[in-house]
């Protein structure tokens, strides 16, 4: 049976942008030519491999290379600059060529150098261009490394998506999602936006649990059993379905940051997709197990012990709830979703919704949205000590640059080399006092004369 036509479309598709990287990586790969000479068309070349329009004079001057701008110091002066390439809205991209050989200190050096400049140009931007999110710093041929700003406020640019990833290599362009997310970065780089990602997922999310909370409270046996509990015992039914949900979500989101083994709840679920009182049982099993920690049988494995009251009380009725096949359809197409991304207030949400009005209230127990937060620690915390990190990577470099002359320095008054200093000669060494210095060499005087 041939494939569906679409997919018979999008391999030829993919198989040419594949073959279309490796030419890109086998021509950039080891350049040894100057910024000045490869630069431009190094970016002409990734904008041709990325699918986006290469760089273009306008009088808006919104895309362009060497985009002219002004520095205003602190004096009053004025001075000129000019950024590698620009797109308005998009980012600031600063180029290099560095000699440095890659994976060393001095290579490491130059790209944060180059950073420091890209941010400069970033920040001299008329004010009536918002500055870019984004920063891209190339090493033509090695890397590229990404840095973005979403607020567009002023604050730090920081590595996108993050520390570890922010380096793209020469050979990750092979890679097609690194070639999306750059592909991004030209069209609509907006979208990388976390807290953008993490307001559709979670809207996502909210919109299955939503629907899945009215269903088990408006569940017949759910109402039964919390009917015939006694008084002091009972819970309202949003009380163990908030309860419930919470273990539910709480191992979607382990399972995905590998707290549990990756994919593993997902699984379950559909393993026993058709068997509601199956699922009910193992889904107990597993978070009995996830309490104390060990072997699972419901995994067929070994978990880690999650401490706290979320997973305790494995023999309370309504700890896991039966559910339809339509319930646990809801549950599997939520797990799908990538919890990494879902804004946690909807933990929050749900523990308020999981304690009694009046333990709450004892308990100050009050979740506080994320914007209510960083309002208040962005600009107190995070901004002045990301502002202290840049001032500590300048002075490092500068006292590194410092070490090093000096180092050189010493070198050079350390001539000759101790090895060449066993040739006979009637001249007494002042560095060691072993006669045998060349009458011809240079003598040094450690005294200081006073100005």
């Amino acid at each position: 049976m041939p494939p569906p036509p679409d997919l018979a479309a999008a391999d030829p598709a993919h198989a040419a942008a594949n073959q279309a990287a490796a030419a890109f990586i086998a021509r950039w790969q080891g350049v040894q030519a100057s910024e000045l000479a490869t630069a431009q068309s190094f970016v002409i070349d990734l904008c041709r491999l990325l699918g986006v329009a290469a760089p273009h004079p306008t009088p808006e001057q919104d895309y362009m290379f060497e985009r002219p701008i002004t520095f205003a110091h602190g004096d009053g002066s004025t001075s000129a600059g000019r950024i590698d390439c620009y797109r308005r809205g998009a980012f600031v991209l600063e180029a290099k060529k560095l000699k440095a050989a890659g994976h060393t200190r001095s290579f490491d050096d130059g790209l944060i150098r180059a950073r420091s400049q890209a941010e400069g140009y970033a920040r001299a931007l008329p004010a009536a261009e918002t500055r870019p999110p984004f920063l891209l710093v190339v090493d033509v041929g090695t890397v590229i490394e990404v840095y973005a700003e979403f607020s567009q406020s002023g604050a730090t640019y920081t590595p996108f998506p993050d520390p570890r990833s922010h380096r793209i290599a020469l050979a990750d362009l092979a890679r097609p999602d690194i070639r999306a997310r750059l592909a991004a970065i030209w069209r609509d780089p907006h979208s990388l936006d976390p807290a953008r990602i993490s307001a559709r997922v979670t809207r996502e999310v909210s919109a299955l649990l939503a629907e899945l909370a009215r269903s088990l409270e408006a569940s017949p046996d759910l109402t039964s059993n919390q009917a015939a509990a006694p008084a002091h015992q009972a819970s309202t039914a949003s009380e163990v379905v908030a309860n419930y949900l919470t273990r539910c979500l709480f191992s979607m989101f382990a399972e995905d940051v590998e707290l549990l083994p990756k994919g593993a709840f997902t699984q379950l679920l559909q393993t026993h997709r058709h068997d509601p009182e199956t699922l009910r049982q193992m889904l107990r099993i597993l978070w009995a197990d996830m309490d104390h920690g060990g072997f699972s049988a419901a995994l067929a494995g070994r978990v880690l012990h999650f401490n706290g009251k979320l997973f305790k009380g494995a023999q309370d009725e309504g700890y896991s709830l039966l559910l339809t096949r339509a319930q646990i359809e809801l549950l599997i197409a939520a797990a799908r979703c990538n919890w990494r991304e879902v804004e946690p207030a909807i933990f929050g949400t749900l523990l308020e919704r999981a304690l009694d009005p009046a333990e709450r209230h004892a308990l100050g127990a009050h979740y506080t949205p994320r914007a209510y937060v960083e309002r208040l620690v962005l600009p107190t915390v995070i901004q002045p000590l990301r502002a202290e990190w840049q001032d500590a990577h300048a002075a490092a470099l500068v006292l590194a640059a410092e070490a090093h002359a000096l180092d050189g320095r010493a070198a050079d008054e350390k001539w000759p080399p101790r090895a060449s200093r066993c040739a006979p000669s009637t001249t007494a060494c002042a560095a060691c006092a072993c006669s045998t210095r060349p009458a011809a060499a240079p003598t040094f005087s450690t005294s200081r004369s006073n100005t």
